[in-house]
């Protein structure tokens, strides 16, 4: 199996959750900016042209994140990354999926989109990313309302959730979003930062690309 990524993208997610899965797989570094991975054009894989992508053992391959997710968890029930099948729990865990890929995810990324290929779609310039800030911040104060009394997003396990909304706090971090001020959510970036799947993920990737150049 092979997760095609790029480095601070939402490919973060699952590669964090692969680590937390235990499964065995290989990565695929992407340059968005110039759709090239180490084989040649990314678009002949992903004719999506973005990440995450994720080639299974059977040569099927899965794109968008939430999906994506979803599918590892199912992989290792006994890891308890999502609820079982057919319980409340399960679609209250989809529910925040979806939440975070559509009132999150989309909504970093910005209506200048560079031409259609800047890395992550992350806004460029001041103009832009003080627009992101209104838009997400107020989607951000009501989940860290969710997330009083919790340790994670269904209680005191980590799910694949998780996974999904600490990717989307390191967004709100490279976009200058103080996450102190909504204190349940950072404590869980914090909780989640600390975990060995989150910081192996994170070495490994490396740094994401600058969003502003330096003045």
């Amino acid at each position: 199996m092979i997760l095609f990524y790029a480095a601070g993208a939402s490919s973060q997610a699952p590669h964090i959750l692969l680590r937390e899965a235990g499964l065995p797989f290989a990565l695929e570094r992407v340059d968005l900016s110039t759709h090239r991975y180490a084989h040649g054009d990314y678009r002949q894989v992903n004719g999506k042209g973005y990440v995450p992508a994720l080639l299974l053992d059977d040569g099927d391959m899965l794109t968008e994140c939430a999906i994506i997710l979803q599918w590892i968890a199912d992989q290792v029930p006994d890891r308890n990354l999502l609820p079982r099948e057919g319980t409340s729990a399960r679609y209250h865990a989809l529910e925040w999926l979806h939440f975070i890929a559509t009132e999150l995810h989309k909504n970093f990324i910005t209506p200048e989109r560079h031409g259609g290929v800047a890395a992550n779609f992350l806004s460029k310039t001041k103009f832009g990313q003080e627009q992101t800030r209104i838009q997400v911040s107020p989607r951000l104060a009501w989940v860290d309302r969710q997330l009083e009394g919790r340790a994670y997003m269904a209680g005191e396990n980590v799910t694949a959730p998780d996974a999904y909304l600490f990717t989307m706090l390191t967004w709100a971090q490279r976009l200058g979003i103080d996450l102190t001020a909504w204190p349940s959510l950072a404590g869980f970036f914090e909780k989640m930062a600390e975990r060995p799947a989150v910081a192996e993920a994170l070495t490994i990737e490396g740094p994401p690309h600058a969003l502003l150049e330096a003045e």
